[in-house]
């Protein structure tokens, strides 16, 4: 497992000293990826890209928050509206990304951004007009981003969900007043 878990480092990075171990807290998601370090490796590898790519962490978390919403994903919607904070998304915002892309919060950028993650949560592509309105916005490396990201989520919630992945103790889940009822 140390060896996928080093897929996790930056590029360059190195590893720290052995005599120096930093405390982890506990992670049930990493307990789940123990199962199958190879997988685990490759697939620590290419989230480290998408953590590391060319969307800004705003727009990063703004898709990954709204696709675990879409998926049930409570475990990376736990997780992700943490970092969404760290990456200046408001509470208010969050609480947009639940209500969607036509939610009043949202200038035309940000809701392109909410709507392609609906459209392929809904059809495995973004429609025209959506591309066209992000390709205002977000050039051909971003917007290849954008798609990994979305479907790397998609895939982390449907595969997390099959296997009863629980949250992690003391991480809040969904809303207690989550309209969908989880």
């Amino acid at each position: 497992m140390d060896d996928a878990l080093a897929a996790l480092r930056p590029p360059g990075s190195r590893p720290r000293p052995a005599d120096a171990p930093r405390p982890r807290s506990s992670s049930n998601i990493l307990g789940i990826f123990a199962w199958h370090p190879a997988l685990a490796q490759a697939w620590f590898a290419f989230n480290n890209h998408l953590f590391h790519s060319t969307l800004s962490a705003r727009d990063r978390e703004m898709a990954t928050v709204r696709i675990a919403w879409l998926r049930r994903g409570e475990y990376e919607w736990a997780q992700h509206v943490r970092m969404a904070a760290k990456a200046g998304l408001s509470d208010e915002e969050v609480d947009a990304i639940m209500a969607g892309p036509d939610s009043p919060v949202w200038g035309p950028r940000d809701a392109a951004l909410l709507r392609s993650v609906d459209e392929i949560a809904a059809d495995h592509q973004v429609s025209d007009q959506t591309w066209k309105r992000l390709a205002e916005d977000f050039d051909r490396q971003q917007l290849m981003d954008l798609v990994f990201t979305i479907g790397a989520y998609d895939l982390l919630a449907m595969a997390m969900n099959t296997f009863g992945l629980e949250l992690d103790p003391g991480l809040p889940g969904f809303p207690p007043d989550d309209p969908a009822g989880s």
